[in-house]
């Protein structure tokens, strides 16, 4: 895709990251009324997956890959399954703005799983000390989740909420290892083919994660409310496939580090979105701790910030010179 003819696409697509991932949080927690939550992953993603490679297969794409297949599989079950799976199983505790807060802290466990290039994370005196601060908000916001009265879900007692919150810190792990998994061994599909194997396999182990929960025993989809429905249907078409695809194709014109601000846009978006749709609120403790831990992700990034704004003035600094040496004279006509 001709990014200079497209141009008007870049600021839709970051809408949809900001927004949409925003939102699919508390899309989960609407889904959670009807669907047991590997149930719901399971038809997320494998509703998702079917729609993309028959459309691939359509326009006489490939899929027959052994090797390729199993790659993203691992790919789809790390940061699917695991990934997202393991935030609606969290979210039958937590609310989606809580939710939403826990998950902004994955660029840390990013840096700390990351163990092949903590020789450059850690010459940097801003990563470390972003770790540190973003470490304090989690732990401030923890206190304010567990002891404050902000939670609608009355129904969950600290302990289990605790581990609600141990589960979704895992969930950020499991993102992380399937991202660094497939860096390090990329399928040779297309991008688009590659996401849809992997929402098929993540469906698949959804599902059987599903059987071995007994989430199947006494589950009749015919009893499935409309709001929950509305919640599946949002996240199959807006959060699993035009976010998820909006995602991709940024990083594919515009610098990473550019594409990763919706780590601080997503939860204020699930905050404002719980708060207007489904009455949802934070407590003052936990509104500090959401500003320690974005203002920790924001340093752990800001020397790549400044190397892009840096790359940015060279670049306009270029044009301006190249203008200057073509311009011609004022001549009054």
């Amino acid at each position: 895709m001709n990014t200079n003819k497209n141009k008007w696409l870049i600021p839709i697509a970051f809408t949809n990251i900001y927004v949409i991932w925003g939102i699919t949080f508390l899309a989960i927690s609407f889904g959670l009324n009807g669907f047991p939550p590997f149930i719901l992953s399971g038809f997320r993603f494998l509703g998702a997956g079917i729609i993309m490679i028959g459309y691939l297969l359509v326009k006489g794409e490939k899929a027959n890959s052994a090797i390729n297949w199993k790659k993203n599989a691992i790919t789809g079950i790390l940061i699917l399954t695991g990934g997202t799976g393991l935030v609606a199983w969290g979210e039958q505790y937590v609310t989606a703005s809580e939710a939403a807060i826990a998950i902004a802290t994955g660029p840390f466990w990013f840096i700390a799983i990351d163990k092949k290039n903590w020789s450059y994370y850690f010459s940097d005196k801003f990563i470390p000390l972003g770790l540190v601060i973003g470490f304090a908000g989690l732990i401030l916001f923890l206190n304010g989740s567990v002891s404050g009265s902000g939670s609608h879900i009355q129904t969950a007692d600290a302990s289990i909420r605790i581990i609600a919150f141990v589960v979704l810190g895992l969930s950020s792990v499991a993102w992380v290892l399937g991202s660094l998994y497939s860096k390090k061994n990329p399928a040779g599909h297309s991008t688009f083919m590659n996401i849809a194997q992997q929402l098929i396999t993540a469906g698949i182990a959804s599902f059987i994660i599903a059987f071995f929960r007994n989430e199947w025993t006494g589950f009749s989809i015919v009893k499935v409310p409309l709001n929950a429905w509305l919640g599946l249907f949002f996240l199959i078409v807006f959060g699993s496939i035009i976010a998820y695809l909006s995602y991709i194709w940024l990083l594919s014109v515009k610098p990473a580090a550019l594409v990763s601000t919706h780590t601080y846009i997503n939860p204020i978006v699930t905050v404002i979105a719980g708060w207007i749709v489904a009455n949802q609120t934070i407590n003052i403790n936990q509104f500090y701790g959401l500003i320690v831990i974005l203002a920790g992700v924001l340093l752990t990034n800001v020397t790549k910030y400044f190397k892009l704004s840096k790359r940015s003035k060279v670049k306009i600094r270029r044009v301006i010179r190249h203008v200057n040496k073509n311009a011609r004279p004022y001549q009054p006509i």
